[in-house]
């Protein structure tokens, strides 16, 4: 879909001088975004008359992209997220409008504040000059994570989230792979590790389940946002840890167990000092596991949606083809006598 269009920007013009009560709006400049595998992230430069926002303005809009993942959240429900991360303190961009009438693209979207920074994971972990100081990011990220596991179930404006844990996720992994025609036996093997180590109890807070580079801006070294809601649940924070630590997510920065931009203990030890909660060795391997494991079932599922036809695109192709890596990291997590644990 082309937002582009004449006919489509006067919609859009037209949609934000009601939401805005402006006399006048010119939208100047608008462009897809390198980035959101998922989602449809768009630059929008608008001047606006009158109005609660008058003036020049540079925002995002955020819509659906041509065939979804399964497990991602409508834009309204992430538009609500975002407004609860602003009430919580949290490093997110501020939601202004959200818009679920088809007429105006065909699509939901919703704008949002445009941040500063840059988010590309190939470039944070391997250019200095963007990341100085490795471990102050490191432990930026690490505390605006506790704070956002604060964040507590009932909570009436997230009612919609799902519950996930460590059980729930094999059912639904497991489910997703039975559904498919070719055989993965080491993503199964995982699924089987993981149910055997499940943890007996768990915590449950709000969790990201995508927080990892190359979902967070950086902006002259330090954090400016975390992106990407679209994944968000209730369930055990010690999955947040998992997902940032696990290899596939350190880019350049291989030998950097937090997210390929620090130490272990320049991530762990500010969390624990924020949140109370000290991450075991056995808990941070299991989540790796599941990590791994996870985004597997999400490249496959990416990969299906150019093999469908309904979005043809080559990185979605590609993205189906590392999962070899991943059965790799998932077999040498759990192989019985590994004498230095993976995600040192």
């Amino acid at each position: 879909m082309n937002l582009d269009a004449a006919d489509t920007r006067a919609r859009m013009e037209q949609f934000l001088r009601g939401a805005a009560g402006a006399d006048a709006v010119h939208i100047r400049h608008l462009s897809r975004l390198s980035g959101g595998a998922v989602q449809e992230n768009w630059a929008l430069d608008a001047d606006m008359t009158g109005g609660t926002h008058p003036g020049p303005h540079q925002w995002v809009l955020r819509t659906d992209a041509a065939a979804r993942v399964e497990s991602s959240l409508k834009r309204s429900e992430e538009f609500q997220i975002l407004q609860v991360a602003q009430l919580h303190g949290l490093h997110a961009p501020l939601p202004l409008w959200l818009c679920t009438d088809s007429t105006v693209t065909g699509r939901d979207f919703f704008i949002m504040q445009r941040l500063p920074g840059i988010a590309s994971g190939h470039r944070i972990t391997r250019d200095a000059s963007l990341v100085p100081d490795g471990a102050l990011l490191a432990g930026e990220l690490a505390e605006n994570l506790a704070r956002l596991h604060t964040i507590k179930p009932p909570q009436a404006k997230l009612a919609f989230l799902p519950t996930r844990h460590a059980r729930d996720n094999i059912a639904h992994y497991r489910n997703y792979l039975d559904r498919l025609t070719d055989s993965f036996p080491a993503l199964e093997w995982g699924l089987r590790w993981c149910e055997v180590h499940a943890p007996a109890s768990e915590e449950t807070t709000f969790i990201h389940r995508d927080y990892r580079t190359g979902n967070y801006l950086v902006h002259e070294g330090r954090l400016a946002g975390v992106l990407d809601w679209e994944f968000a649940a209730f369930g055990n924070p010690l999955e947040d840890i998992g997902w940032i630590f696990a290899r596939c997510w350190r880019f350049a920065g291989r030998s950097k167990p937090a997210g390929g931009i620090a130490d272990a203990r320049d991530f762990l030890a500010p969390y624990a000092s924020a949140s109370g909660r000290t991450v075991s060795t056995a808990s941070l391997v299991y989540w790796q596991v599941m990590a791994h494991i996870r985004w597997a079932v999400i490249a496959l599922q990416q990969a299906q949606r150019h093999l469908s036809g309904v979005e043809r695109s080559l990185e979605l192709a590609l993205t189906g083809r590392i999962v070899a890596e991943l059965e790799y990291e998932i077999v040498a997590l759990t192989r019985p006598a590994s004498p230095i644990p993976r995600f040192l």
